[in-house]
């Protein structure tokens, strides 16, 4: 399953020049549309940095009904809708920016990006009525998608109707379609929740459309498991068009979780629009005592301005166009020569990329911001939000992180570290102590991850006139005293041993050329088993569409040895369960630990190539899950599996 290295899609690199010059040569009906243009045309060097204060998300307001108070239980309606905000710094006399964004439906001053953060008490259950409002507020007319949406995915499909959707569909013809202008489906996922009920996951095949008024005759407006959980969740009978009701048990440890779409096939395109937040977990056994860690976080009702010491910070990388709107590419951007390859004629999707990396690093939605820190120390949520981008972070004046936990909450013991790590979705809780730093210095934080796909080995850094940079760091004198322990002196919540596995589980990441011209690069990135003995370390790839091959017992523990044969690393994910890292092992090589910073309890982990990743899990939910790669353009292009935890019901859908 080893691939020759296909073409990585970013700004400078989209090899679109010969395909603008007149459309697509097909010998046997003539000239098919002309592509468009797919590179962005505002340079990220052109964007002025550290000109704005970073945004710090509030915290989202409660709702009143779905039964909020009773049984110790707290309630939210949120929407995502389409909102305009400036993104871009006001020198460049741009206007706003057209995303979407979560938001409380009861005040619509909450919608912005990121969204608000949701604070959950441990032990205190969460229900969230998640509504699509994707649709002209004066109309109620759906809105199309902001991004390019490639049609020929296996994907949710809302036109193929009850038949045909959430499936790949055919297209007449030898000319690759134009991309999807209908509703938009979403289905929100909250990433790190365990052992909740399978119907409120956010299942790639539980989407929604809006309750829009001019839905087209013929399109489905649920996905295919929207309908079966409907029916089958105890708080289906408050489900309606456009929204469904999801409730979270908090019955784990204390972490860092964020909230995302899902939906099948178009998740990257999802979530690069916007709509994306924090959930903060807090309380319990594997909490500390408050006062001991720096704070106060955000407050519901904070003013402008309000004095912080814990902040959340999601990093991601986005690329502009000079009107300020949003850029993602609209052709796989493949030379003439290969063009019989794309769909329908070929197996290459004439619009999905393998992997985007934009030119401008965001965080919490403005490029390049700064923030004013005192002399003291500071508690940062960390999250790399972005579909492909490996950051290494590493302060310019070497200051260090203390990492105190990651996706699982706490960490066993603070670890030191000069640089952090981060693949996409995962997490890194950290301090930083600026006490020790003179008033008036200013400090970047910088990326020297690679502008490419992360391989574990010796990389180009990030242009360091851009993407290499993150953020700027103000130091002013400290207001008050520092009632904080310092982070070497912490003693943090001790971590439960899993026991001893019953089962190892051998699975593989795989990526697929081109069958009819394998220069023309992946044409699908696959999870999969291995091949049965004697064909030892071969891979089996499958798709989202093939039977289940794992399907733990409901209690059970397991060991899965995850062997990536690709060029490429790999995040994975797997949902429902927080696992412990066991080891690493090249394919001819001994094991190693876990890597500084990982020794917690994860959800997340990079499988670097060529190497087996063994993590251990625990299954304590029954339903039906997905495990997938986290580089979000692979999960949209059947790098993810369904999993079933304890019996398969007669009933649920494709069984």
């Amino acid at each position: 399953m080893k691939r020759r290295r296909p073409r990585k899609h970013g700004p400078a690199e989209t090899g679109l020049t010969a395909l603008r010059r007149g459309g697509v040569v097909n010998a046997a009906v003539g000239v098919c549309p002309a592509v468009p243009g797919s590179a962005p045309t505002l340079s990220g060097a052109a964007i002025p940095r550290y000109t704005r204060r970073l945004l710090i998300p509030q915290v989202m307001p409660l709702a009143t009904g779905l039964g909020a108070g009773s049984a110790g239980r707290d309630a939210y309606e949120i929407a995502v809708r389409q909102i305009e905000q400036h993104l871009l710094p006001p020198e460049l006399g741009l206007p706003p920016t057209t995303v979407w964004s979560y938001g409380s439906v009861h005040h619509p001053e909450t919608f912005a990006y990121p969204a608000f953060t949701i604070e959950a008490t441990y032990r205190r259950p969460v229900r969230v009525k998640w509504i699509n409002d994707l649709r002209d507020p004066a109309t109620g007319r759906f809105l199309p998608h902001l991004l390019p949406v490639d049609p020929t995915l296996h994907w949710a499909n809302p036109p193929g109707g009850a038949q045909g959707r959430d499936s790949r569909p055919a297209f007449p013809g030898d000319c690759p379609p134009g991309p999807y202008r209908g509703p938009v489906p979403i289905v929100t996922h909250l990433h790190g929740m365990a052992r909740m009920g399978q119907e409120s996951d956010g299942y790639p095949e539980a989407w929604y459309l809006p309750a829009a008024t001019d839905i087209p005759e013929g399109y489905a407006a649920t996905g295919t498991f929207y309908d079966y959980y409907q029916r089958t969740s105890p708080l289906g009978d408050l489900w309606e068009p456009g929204a469904a009701v999801f409730q979270y048990p908090n019955d784990q440890r204390a972490a860092t979780l964020w909230y995302h779409d899902h939906t099948l096939g178009i998740t990257r395109l999802n979530l690069y629009a916007g709509p994306v937040g924090f959930y903060l977990l807090r309380g319990g056994p594997d909490d500390l005592p408050q006062g001991v860690l720096p704070g106060p976080a955000p407050r519901p009702g904070d003013r402008p301005g309000a004095r912080v010491y814990e902040i959340p910070l999601l990093i991601q990388d986005r690329s502009f166009n000079d009107d300020g709107s949003l850029f993602y590419p609209a052709s796989r951007g493949l030379a003439p020569e290969l063009a019989d390859v794309y769909i329908p004629k070929g197996d290459i999707p004439p619009i999905w990329v393998p992997e985007f990396f934009g030119d401008v690093i965001v965080v919490n939605g403005r490029p390049w911001p700064y923030l004013e820190v005192e002399q003291r120390r500071y508690r940062f949520r960390i999250l790399n939000g972005s579909a492909s981008r490996f950051l290494i972070l590493k302060m310019d004046n070497g200051l260090p992180f203390w990492q105190i936990g990651s996706d699982g909450g706490f960490l066993p013991s603070p670890v030191e570290r000069g640089t952090l790590l981060l693949a996409p979705a995962e997490r890194a809780d950290v301090i930083v102590d600026f006490s020790g730093v003179r008033a008036g210095a200013e400090l970047v934080l910088l990326n020297l991850g690679p502008d490419a796909p992360f391989t574990g080995g010796p990389q180009t850094a990030a242009d360091p006139a851009t993407t290499g940079q993150v953020m700027q760091f103000r130091v002013v004198p400290a207001t008050g005293a520092d009632a904080s322990t310092p982070p070497h002196r912490l003693d943090l919540p001790r971590l439960a041993p899993l026991g001893d596995a019953a089962l190892v589980r051998q699975v593989s990441l795989n990526d697929l050329s081109s069958a009819l011209r394998p220069d023309a690069g992946l044409s699908v990135a696959a999870l999969g088993t291995l091949e049965p003995p004697p064909r030892s370390r071969a891979a089996r790839p499958l798709f989202w569409h093939d039977p289940i091959t794992e399907n733990p017992a409901l209690g059970s523990t397991e060991v899965w040895e995850i062997y990536n044969f690709t060029v490429d690393a790999h995040p994975i994910h797997v949902h429902e369960v927080h696992f412990a890292i066991v080891d690493r092992q090249p394919f001819d090589g001994a094991p190693r630990p876990p890597e500084a910073g990982e020794e917690g309890r994860k959800d997340t982990v990079v499988a670097l190539p060529f190497e087996i990743t063994r993590i251990k899990m625990v299954f304590e939910s029954p339903g039906r899950f997905v495990w997938h790669c986290h580089i979000l353009e692979h999960e949209d292009n059947e790098m993810m599996r369904p999993y079933q935890i304890g019996s398969t019901p007669d009933d649920i859908p494709g069984r």
